[in-house]
């Protein structure tokens, strides 16, 4: 739990310093592309991590949306259970006759997956610039 703690703390710092660095780039002398690529990768990368864990807190806490389930589903069976998955960030309702209702966090998943995934294609990006740049810089011409 401290961990969980941590991590969007730590996630959120190093997003703030990357918007810092950013900014501070403005007025200096640009990064390498390369660089600029990692840089972005690691702001988007902290951000889904921070997202994430919000959303972690959010369905240990009691889910997000603990009220969109009923007392009673639509044949009539009690509540019986409201069960919490981690990944993806999800409150299930179960129901004494054993059915079952899902719920989805479309915002939280959207806000963690496309980061997370411009993040990766922004450091592969960023290590096929270097390693280009690397194989072009030992050429003679």
């Amino acid at each position: 739990m401290f961990l969980m703690g941590a991590l969007p703390a730590a996630s959120l710092v190093t997003a703030a310093v990357g918007v810092v660095v950013v900014l501070i780039l403005l007025n200096h002398p640009p990064l390498p592309v390369p660089g600029v690529y990692a840089l972005v990768a690691l702001i988007l990368a902290s951000s889904a991590v921070a997202v994430y864990c919000y959303g972690w807190f959010s369905v240990t806490m009691g889910g997000p949306f603990p009220e969109l389930c009923t007392n009673r589903n639509d044949a009539g069976a009690d509540l019986a259970a409201i069960e919490h998955s981690y990944w993806p960030l999800r409150n299930a309702c179960v129901y004494s006759d054993g059915s079952t209702v899902e719920y989805v966090s479309t915002s939280v998943t959207v806000f963690v997956c496309l980061p997370a995934g411009a993040a990766l294609v922004s450091a592969g990006t960023s290590v096929h610039l270097r390693k280009r740049a690397g194989k072009t810089s030992g050429v003679i011409s």
